[in-house]
Protein backbone atom coordinates (compact mmCIF):
# COMPACT_ATOMS: atom_id res chain seq x y z
CA UNK A 1 0.00 0.00 0.00
CA UNK A 2 1.20 3.24 -1.22
CA UNK A 3 1.49 6.17 0.90
CA UNK A 4 -1.48 8.74 -0.32
CA UNK A 5 -1.94 12.59 0.53
CA UNK A 6 -5.17 13.14 2.68
CA UNK A 7 -8.26 15.67 1.59
CA UNK A 8 -7.35 17.71 4.23
CA UNK A 9 -4.62 19.62 2.87
CA UNK A 10 -1.28 18.97 1.02
CA UNK A 11 1.57 17.61 3.05
CA UNK A 12 -0.69 15.62 5.47
CA UNK A 13 -0.08 11.94 5.53
CA UNK A 14 -3.07 9.75 5.41
CA UNK A 15 -3.51 7.22 7.79
CA UNK A 16 -3.54 3.47 8.06
CA UNK A 17 -7.09 2.34 9.51
CA UNK A 18 -7.14 0.32 12.20
CA UNK A 19 -10.04 -1.96 13.70
CA UNK A 20 -9.94 -3.98 16.41
CA UNK A 21 -12.46 -6.83 17.30
CA UNK A 22 -13.03 -7.02 20.65
CA UNK A 23 -12.23 -4.90 23.64
CA UNK A 24 -11.38 -7.49 26.63
CA UNK A 25 -8.34 -7.14 28.93
CA UNK A 26 -6.01 -7.22 26.01
CA UNK A 27 -7.72 -4.93 23.89
CA UNK A 28 -8.06 -2.56 26.28
CA UNK A 29 -4.35 -2.36 26.54
CA UNK A 30 -4.14 -2.52 23.30
CA UNK A 31 -6.01 0.45 22.52
CA UNK A 32 -4.78 2.83 25.13
CA UNK A 33 -0.86 2.09 23.79
CA UNK A 34 -2.13 2.85 20.42
CA UNK A 35 -3.79 6.18 21.53
CA UNK A 36 -0.64 7.15 24.07
CA UNK A 37 2.65 5.82 21.99
CA UNK A 38 0.90 7.34 18.67
CA UNK A 39 3.63 9.65 17.85
CA UNK A 40 6.46 6.97 18.33
CA UNK A 41 4.13 4.32 16.25
CA UNK A 42 3.38 6.78 13.09
CA UNK A 43 7.60 7.66 13.39
CA UNK A 44 8.42 3.90 13.00
CA UNK A 45 5.88 3.11 10.55
CA UNK A 46 5.99 6.74 8.37
CA UNK A 47 1.78 6.65 8.35
CA UNK A 48 -0.08 7.19 11.46
CA UNK A 49 -1.74 4.50 12.92
CA UNK A 50 -5.39 5.36 13.29
CA UNK A 51 -8.56 3.84 15.27
CA UNK A 52 -11.57 3.71 13.16
CA UNK A 53 -13.89 1.29 14.85
CA UNK A 54 -13.60 -1.38 17.87
CA UNK A 55 -15.99 -4.10 17.35
CA UNK A 56 -18.04 -5.76 20.63
CA UNK A 57 -20.79 -8.01 21.72
CA UNK A 58 -22.89 -5.79 23.40
CA UNK A 59 -24.32 -2.13 23.28
CA UNK A 60 -24.55 -0.11 25.66
CA UNK A 61 -22.14 -1.18 28.21
CA UNK A 62 -19.70 2.09 29.76
CA UNK A 63 -16.29 1.66 28.12
CA UNK A 64 -15.33 5.41 29.15
CA UNK A 65 -12.24 3.40 30.61
CA UNK A 66 -10.69 2.54 27.05
CA UNK A 67 -10.17 6.29 26.55
CA UNK A 68 -11.51 6.61 23.49
CA UNK A 69 -14.37 8.22 21.62
CA UNK A 70 -17.98 5.88 22.71
CA UNK A 71 -18.99 6.36 18.56
CA UNK A 72 -16.28 3.93 18.07
CA UNK A 73 -17.84 1.01 19.37
CA UNK A 74 -19.89 -0.64 16.95
CA UNK A 75 -21.90 -4.56 17.29
CA UNK A 76 -21.32 -4.54 13.50
CA UNK A 77 -18.13 -6.26 13.06
CA UNK A 78 -18.61 -7.17 9.32
CA UNK A 79 -18.94 -3.48 7.88
CA UNK A 80 -16.34 -2.40 10.28
CA UNK A 81 -13.64 -4.94 8.58
CA UNK A 82 -14.56 -3.88 5.43
CA UNK A 83 -13.20 -0.29 5.88
CA UNK A 84 -9.55 -1.05 7.41
CA UNK A 85 -6.25 -1.82 6.52
CA UNK A 86 -5.39 -3.62 9.50
CA UNK A 87 -7.82 -5.88 11.65
CA UNK A 88 -6.86 -6.63 15.50
CA UNK A 89 -8.69 -9.92 16.13
CA UNK A 90 -8.86 -10.25 20.02
CA UNK A 91 -12.45 -11.77 20.20
CA UNK A 92 -11.07 -15.72 20.82
CA UNK A 93 -13.08 -18.31 20.10
CA UNK A 94 -13.89 -20.23 16.49
CA UNK A 95 -16.64 -18.48 15.16
CA UNK A 96 -16.83 -15.81 14.56
CA UNK A 97 -13.94 -14.81 14.27
CA UNK A 98 -13.02 -17.26 11.38
CA UNK A 99 -15.58 -15.51 9.28
CA UNK A 100 -14.59 -12.34 10.29
CA UNK A 101 -10.97 -12.55 9.64
CA UNK A 102 -11.73 -14.15 6.26
CA UNK A 103 -13.32 -11.26 5.63
CA UNK A 104 -11.04 -8.67 6.14
CA UNK A 105 -8.15 -11.13 4.16
CA UNK A 106 -10.57 -10.92 1.38
CA UNK A 107 -11.36 -6.89 1.63
CA UNK A 108 -7.70 -6.68 1.67
CA UNK A 109 -6.45 -5.78 5.48
CA UNK A 110 -3.87 -6.94 7.03
CA UNK A 111 -4.70 -9.17 9.95
CA UNK A 112 -3.28 -9.37 13.30
CA UNK A 113 -4.55 -12.52 15.81
CA UNK A 114 -3.89 -13.31 19.23
CA UNK A 115 -6.41 -16.44 18.90
CA UNK A 116 -4.47 -19.75 19.35
CA UNK A 117 -7.62 -22.10 19.01
CA UNK A 118 -8.36 -21.00 15.81
CA UNK A 119 -4.72 -20.78 14.95
CA UNK A 120 -4.48 -24.24 16.00
CA UNK A 121 -7.64 -25.82 14.45
CA UNK A 122 -7.70 -23.54 10.84
CA UNK A 123 -4.61 -22.48 10.22
CA UNK A 124 -4.12 -23.11 6.97
CA UNK A 125 -6.97 -21.76 5.82
CA UNK A 126 -5.90 -18.46 7.38
CA UNK A 127 -2.90 -18.83 5.82
CA UNK A 128 -3.82 -19.71 2.28
CA UNK A 129 -6.58 -16.93 2.40
CA UNK A 130 -3.53 -14.50 3.06
CA UNK A 131 -1.79 -15.64 0.77
CA UNK A 132 -4.21 -14.94 -2.06
CA UNK A 133 -5.34 -11.55 -0.92
CA UNK A 134 -1.51 -11.17 -0.57
CA UNK A 135 -1.65 -9.40 2.81
CA UNK A 136 -0.07 -10.19 6.19
CA UNK A 137 -1.11 -12.58 8.75
CA UNK A 138 0.37 -12.06 11.65
CA UNK A 139 -0.35 -13.95 15.13
CA UNK A 140 2.92 -13.76 17.60
CA UNK A 141 0.41 -13.20 20.67
CA UNK A 142 -1.05 -16.62 20.16
CA UNK A 143 1.85 -18.72 21.22
CA UNK A 144 3.21 -17.57 24.85
CA UNK A 145 1.69 -13.57 25.22
CA UNK A 146 5.00 -11.19 25.19
CA UNK A 147 7.52 -14.17 24.52
CA UNK A 148 8.80 -13.88 21.29
CA UNK A 149 8.54 -17.58 19.41
CA UNK A 150 6.80 -17.47 16.22
CA UNK A 151 9.28 -14.51 14.65
CA UNK A 152 12.12 -16.80 15.97
CA UNK A 153 11.01 -20.01 14.53
CA UNK A 154 9.95 -18.49 11.33
CA UNK A 155 12.70 -16.10 10.73
CA UNK A 156 15.56 -16.26 13.01
CA UNK A 157 15.78 -19.70 13.28
CA UNK A 158 14.56 -20.30 9.21
CA UNK A 159 18.23 -21.13 8.61
CA UNK A 160 18.56 -24.21 10.94
CA UNK A 161 17.14 -27.20 11.88
CA UNK A 162 14.77 -27.84 15.21
CA UNK A 163 14.76 -30.87 16.98
CA UNK A 164 13.10 -30.32 19.96
CA UNK A 165 10.72 -27.60 21.55
CA UNK A 166 10.11 -27.74 25.31
CA UNK A 167 8.20 -25.29 26.83
CA UNK A 168 5.38 -24.11 29.79
CA UNK A 169 3.08 -22.03 27.88
CA UNK A 170 0.32 -22.09 30.13
CA UNK A 171 0.89 -19.44 33.18
CA UNK A 172 -2.10 -21.20 35.37
CA UNK A 173 -1.29 -24.07 35.07
CA UNK A 174 2.54 -23.44 35.91
CA UNK A 175 1.33 -21.20 38.76
CA UNK A 176 -0.49 -23.83 40.31
CA UNK A 177 2.01 -26.65 40.03
CA UNK A 178 4.66 -24.03 41.27
CA UNK A 179 2.56 -23.55 44.73
CA UNK A 180 1.63 -27.24 44.96
CA UNK A 181 5.46 -27.41 45.40
CA UNK A 182 7.11 -24.49 46.53
CA UNK A 183 3.83 -23.50 49.31
CA UNK A 184 3.12 -27.14 49.82
CA UNK A 185 -1.09 -26.15 48.53
CA UNK A 186 -2.98 -28.80 47.34
CA UNK A 187 -4.45 -28.72 43.15
CA UNK A 188 -7.82 -26.81 44.77
CA UNK A 189 -6.05 -24.86 47.56
CA UNK A 190 -3.45 -23.68 44.56
CA UNK A 191 -6.67 -23.21 41.64
CA UNK A 192 -8.35 -20.89 44.20
CA UNK A 193 -5.36 -18.76 44.33
CA UNK A 194 -4.66 -18.60 40.78
CA UNK A 195 -8.32 -17.49 40.46
CA UNK A 196 -8.46 -14.78 43.23
CA UNK A 197 -5.07 -13.60 41.64
CA UNK A 198 -6.74 -13.52 37.96
CA UNK A 199 -4.23 -15.84 36.55
CA UNK A 200 -7.46 -18.39 36.01
CA UNK A 201 -10.82 -18.10 34.57
CA UNK A 202 -14.29 -18.85 36.91
CA UNK A 203 -13.98 -21.63 34.75
CA UNK A 204 -10.42 -22.85 34.79
CA UNK A 205 -11.38 -26.23 32.45
CA UNK A 206 -8.91 -24.65 29.25
CA UNK A 207 -6.23 -24.23 31.40
CA UNK A 208 -5.90 -26.99 33.64
CA UNK A 209 -7.17 -29.63 31.14
CA UNK A 210 -4.67 -28.31 28.42
CA UNK A 211 -6.82 -27.19 25.90
CA UNK A 212 -4.99 -24.13 25.96
CA UNK A 213 -1.69 -25.42 25.89
CA UNK A 214 -2.39 -28.60 23.49
CA UNK A 215 -3.22 -25.50 20.97
CA UNK A 216 0.06 -23.17 21.21
CA UNK A 217 2.01 -26.68 20.57
CA UNK A 218 0.37 -27.40 17.93
CA UNK A 219 1.06 -23.68 16.55
CA UNK A 220 4.98 -24.57 17.87
CA UNK A 221 4.81 -27.40 16.00
CA UNK A 222 3.83 -26.52 12.75
CA UNK A 223 6.39 -23.67 12.54
CA UNK A 224 9.10 -25.94 13.79
CA UNK A 225 9.02 -28.86 11.50
CA UNK A 226 6.88 -27.31 8.64
CA UNK A 227 4.26 -29.78 8.83
CA UNK A 228 0.97 -28.61 9.73
CA UNK A 229 0.06 -29.72 13.02
CA UNK A 230 -3.67 -29.41 14.28
CA UNK A 231 -4.61 -29.15 18.11
CA UNK A 232 -6.60 -32.88 17.68
CA UNK A 233 -3.43 -34.38 16.68
CA UNK A 234 -1.35 -33.39 20.09
CA UNK A 235 -1.83 -35.81 22.76
CA UNK A 236 -2.76 -33.63 25.84
CA UNK A 237 -3.21 -34.51 29.44
CA UNK A 238 -4.44 -31.78 31.98
CA UNK A 239 -3.11 -31.48 35.65
CA UNK A 240 -5.98 -32.00 37.87
CA UNK A 241 -4.46 -35.52 38.76
CA UNK A 242 -1.49 -34.26 40.76
CA UNK A 243 -1.54 -34.55 44.06
CA UNK A 244 0.97 -33.84 46.89
CA UNK A 245 2.01 -37.43 46.83
CA UNK A 246 2.98 -36.78 43.60
CA UNK A 247 5.42 -33.29 44.45
CA UNK A 248 6.82 -35.54 47.54
CA UNK A 249 7.66 -38.02 45.09
CA UNK A 250 9.01 -35.59 42.87
CA UNK A 251 11.24 -33.67 45.35
CA UNK A 252 12.92 -36.63 46.67
CA UNK A 253 14.36 -36.99 43.18
CA UNK A 254 15.18 -33.90 43.51
CA UNK A 255 12.90 -32.70 40.37
CA UNK A 256 9.87 -30.79 40.30
CA UNK A 257 6.51 -31.37 38.07
CA UNK A 258 5.89 -28.84 35.69
CA UNK A 259 3.03 -28.63 32.42
CA UNK A 260 5.22 -29.13 29.81
CA UNK A 261 4.49 -28.61 26.01
CA UNK A 262 6.74 -30.95 24.10
CA UNK A 263 6.98 -30.70 20.16
CA UNK A 264 9.82 -33.11 18.98
CA UNK A 265 11.12 -34.37 15.52
CA UNK A 266 12.04 -37.97 15.52
CA UNK A 267 14.21 -39.93 13.31
CA UNK A 268 14.11 -44.09 13.77
CA UNK A 269 16.92 -46.20 13.05
CA UNK A 270 16.11 -46.60 9.24
CA UNK A 271 16.00 -43.12 9.03
CA UNK A 272 12.50 -42.04 8.89
CA UNK A 273 11.68 -38.67 10.48
CA UNK A 274 8.33 -37.62 11.97
CA UNK A 275 6.88 -35.16 14.88
CA UNK A 276 5.69 -35.76 18.01
CA UNK A 277 3.37 -33.42 19.93
CA UNK A 278 2.15 -33.41 23.24
CA UNK A 279 0.92 -31.63 26.79
CA UNK A 280 1.23 -33.16 29.89
CA UNK A 281 2.57 -32.89 34.00
CA UNK A 282 5.89 -34.29 34.01
CA UNK A 283 8.94 -34.64 36.43
CA UNK A 284 11.89 -32.04 35.34
CA UNK A 285 15.19 -32.41 37.21
CA UNK A 286 15.70 -28.72 39.24
CA UNK A 287 18.62 -28.39 37.95
CA UNK A 288 17.01 -28.19 34.13
CA UNK A 289 16.51 -24.56 33.08
CA UNK A 290 12.64 -25.10 33.04
CA UNK A 291 12.85 -26.03 36.62
CA UNK A 292 13.15 -22.04 37.69
CA UNK A 293 10.72 -20.96 36.03
CA UNK A 294 7.99 -19.57 38.77
CA UNK A 295 4.57 -18.14 39.26
CA UNK A 296 2.46 -17.63 36.10
CA UNK A 297 5.57 -17.37 34.01
CA UNK A 298 6.67 -19.04 30.65
CA UNK A 299 9.68 -20.30 29.18
CA UNK A 300 10.58 -21.82 26.02
CA UNK A 301 13.63 -24.05 25.45
CA UNK A 302 14.36 -25.06 21.80
CA UNK A 303 17.23 -27.20 20.71
CA UNK A 304 18.46 -26.97 17.19
CA UNK A 305 21.13 -27.92 15.24
CA UNK A 306 23.83 -25.26 14.61
CA UNK A 307 22.53 -22.81 17.48
CA UNK A 308 22.58 -25.46 19.64
CA UNK A 309 20.05 -24.64 23.15
CA UNK A 310 18.08 -21.43 23.17
CA UNK A 311 15.46 -20.15 26.12
CA UNK A 312 12.92 -17.81 25.65
CA UNK A 313 11.45 -16.88 28.90
CA UNK A 314 8.85 -14.06 30.15
CA UNK A 315 5.34 -13.12 31.02
CA UNK A 316 3.05 -15.47 28.54
CA UNK A 317 -0.41 -13.46 29.79
CA UNK A 318 -2.10 -10.35 30.78
CA UNK A 319 -3.19 -7.44 29.42
CA UNK A 320 0.04 -5.20 28.32
CA UNK A 321 2.26 -8.07 27.98
CA UNK A 322 -0.19 -9.86 25.20
CA UNK A 323 -0.73 -6.21 23.77
CA UNK A 324 3.17 -5.50 23.40
CA UNK A 325 3.09 -8.97 20.87
CA UNK A 326 -0.23 -7.81 19.24
CA UNK A 327 1.75 -4.14 18.58
CA UNK A 328 4.66 -5.69 17.50
CA UNK A 329 2.79 -7.16 14.78
CA UNK A 330 0.78 -4.43 14.31
CA UNK A 331 3.44 -2.10 13.50
CA UNK A 332 4.99 -4.91 11.41
CA UNK A 333 2.30 -5.43 9.34
CA UNK A 334 2.05 -1.32 9.20
CA UNK A 335 5.22 -1.45 7.83
CA UNK A 336 4.61 -3.84 5.28
CA UNK A 337 1.22 -1.70 4.01
CA UNK A 338 3.92 1.53 3.26
CA UNK A 339 7.14 0.05 2.11
CA UNK A 340 6.15 -3.22 0.50
CA UNK A 341 6.28 -6.62 1.51
CA UNK A 342 4.86 -9.26 3.93
CA UNK A 343 4.64 -11.54 6.65
CA UNK A 344 6.20 -15.38 5.38
CA UNK A 345 3.43 -17.76 4.93
CA UNK A 346 2.66 -20.85 6.19
CA UNK A 347 5.60 -23.47 5.36
CA UNK A 348 4.44 -27.13 5.26
CA UNK A 349 7.02 -28.83 3.23
CA UNK A 350 8.28 -31.61 5.11
CA UNK A 351 4.66 -32.68 5.70
CA UNK A 352 5.98 -35.11 7.86
CA UNK A 353 3.57 -37.70 9.87
CA UNK A 354 2.92 -37.11 13.23
CA UNK A 355 2.95 -39.49 15.56
CA UNK A 356 0.23 -40.86 18.29
CA UNK A 357 2.03 -41.08 21.56
CA UNK A 358 2.02 -44.57 21.73
CA UNK A 359 4.63 -44.73 19.48
CA UNK A 360 6.82 -41.93 21.04
CA UNK A 361 9.64 -42.73 23.09
CA UNK A 362 8.99 -41.30 26.95
CA UNK A 363 9.80 -41.96 30.42
CA UNK A 364 8.07 -43.55 33.70
CA UNK A 365 8.33 -42.74 37.07
CA UNK A 366 6.14 -45.20 38.88
CA UNK A 367 5.68 -45.61 43.01
CA UNK A 368 4.00 -48.53 44.83
CA UNK A 369 3.32 -50.44 47.91
CA UNK A 370 3.64 -54.09 47.46
CA UNK A 371 3.79 -56.78 49.79
CA UNK A 372 7.19 -57.23 51.88
CA UNK A 373 7.83 -60.89 51.05
CA UNK A 374 10.51 -62.61 49.19
CA UNK A 375 10.12 -63.06 45.53
CA UNK A 376 7.72 -59.66 45.12
CA UNK A 377 10.36 -57.47 43.59
CA UNK A 378 11.40 -60.58 41.47
CA UNK A 379 8.07 -60.57 40.42
CA UNK A 380 7.84 -56.82 39.52
CA UNK A 381 10.67 -56.66 37.73
CA UNK A 382 10.07 -58.99 34.91
CA UNK A 383 6.62 -57.45 34.68
CA UNK A 384 8.84 -54.58 33.40
CA UNK A 385 10.76 -57.17 31.56
CA UNK A 386 7.39 -58.57 29.80
CA UNK A 387 6.72 -55.32 27.98
CA UNK A 388 10.35 -54.51 27.11
CA UNK A 389 10.72 -51.86 30.07
CA UNK A 390 14.22 -51.48 31.50
CA UNK A 391 14.58 -50.03 34.82
CA UNK A 392 16.55 -47.29 35.37
CA UNK A 393 17.14 -47.02 39.02
CA UNK A 394 14.81 -48.78 42.29
CA UNK A 395 14.11 -47.57 45.14
CA UNK A 396 12.59 -49.62 48.34
CA UNK A 397 12.04 -48.45 51.63
CA UNK A 398 9.59 -50.44 54.17
CA UNK A 399 6.42 -48.77 55.11
CA UNK A 400 3.05 -49.42 57.22
CA UNK A 401 0.52 -51.94 55.44
CA UNK A 402 -2.81 -52.91 57.26
CA UNK A 403 -3.19 -54.76 60.64
CA UNK A 404 0.29 -55.05 60.99
CA UNK A 405 1.49 -56.50 57.46
CA UNK A 406 4.62 -55.04 56.61
CA UNK A 407 4.96 -53.43 52.95
CA UNK A 408 7.60 -51.88 50.82
CA UNK A 409 6.95 -48.87 48.50
CA UNK A 410 9.23 -49.07 45.63
CA UNK A 411 9.88 -46.15 43.33
CA UNK A 412 10.89 -47.07 39.93
CA UNK A 413 12.40 -44.46 37.18
CA UNK A 414 12.41 -45.96 33.44
CA UNK A 415 14.85 -45.97 30.79
CA UNK A 416 13.01 -44.47 27.49
CA UNK A 417 10.75 -47.08 25.91
CA UNK A 418 7.70 -46.42 23.80
CA UNK A 419 4.53 -44.91 25.85
CA UNK A 420 2.59 -47.70 24.82
CA UNK A 421 4.84 -50.21 26.46
CA UNK A 422 4.75 -48.01 29.81
CA UNK A 423 1.13 -47.65 29.86
CA UNK A 424 0.74 -51.60 29.43
CA UNK A 425 3.24 -51.76 32.20
CA UNK A 426 1.36 -49.98 34.42
CA UNK A 427 -2.08 -51.73 33.55
CA UNK A 428 -0.41 -54.87 34.66
CA UNK A 429 1.15 -53.96 37.77
CA UNK A 430 -2.34 -52.21 38.66
CA UNK A 431 -3.70 -56.27 38.27
CA UNK A 432 -0.99 -57.86 40.21
CA UNK A 433 -2.09 -59.27 43.37
CA UNK A 434 1.26 -58.11 45.04
CA UNK A 435 0.72 -54.86 44.21
CA UNK A 436 -1.09 -52.90 46.96
CA UNK A 437 -1.63 -49.49 45.21
CA UNK A 438 -0.17 -47.36 43.25
CA UNK A 439 0.98 -44.01 44.14
CA UNK A 440 1.97 -42.23 41.75
CA UNK A 441 2.44 -42.59 38.18
CA UNK A 442 3.92 -39.65 36.34
CA UNK A 443 6.21 -38.88 33.29
CA UNK A 444 9.92 -37.91 33.35
CA UNK A 445 11.42 -35.56 30.69
CA UNK A 446 14.99 -33.24 30.64
CA UNK A 447 17.16 -36.61 32.43
CA UNK A 448 17.59 -36.84 36.29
Amino acid sequence: MSTEQSEDGPGRVEPLRVALLGCGVVGTAVVRRLLSHADDYASRVGRPLQIVGIAVRTEGVDRSDVGVDVDLFTTDAASLVARADIVIELMGGIEPARTLILSALEHGAAVVTANKALMAEDGPTLHEAARRAGVDLFYEAAVAGAIPLVRPLVESLAGDKVHRITGIVNGTTNYVLDQMDRAGADFDEALKQAQALGYAEADPTADIESHDAAAKAAILASLAFHTRVSASQVHREGITAVTREDVREARELDCVIKPLAICERIEDASGAVAVSARVYPAMVPRTHPLASVHDAFNAVFIEAAAAGELMFYGQGAGGDPTASAVLGDVIAAARHAVTGGRSPGESTYADLPVLPLDSVQTRYHISLDVADLPGVLAGIAAVFSEHGVSLESVRQRLVSGGEGEQRANLVVVTHRAPDAALSATVEALAADPAVHRLRSVIRVEGGL
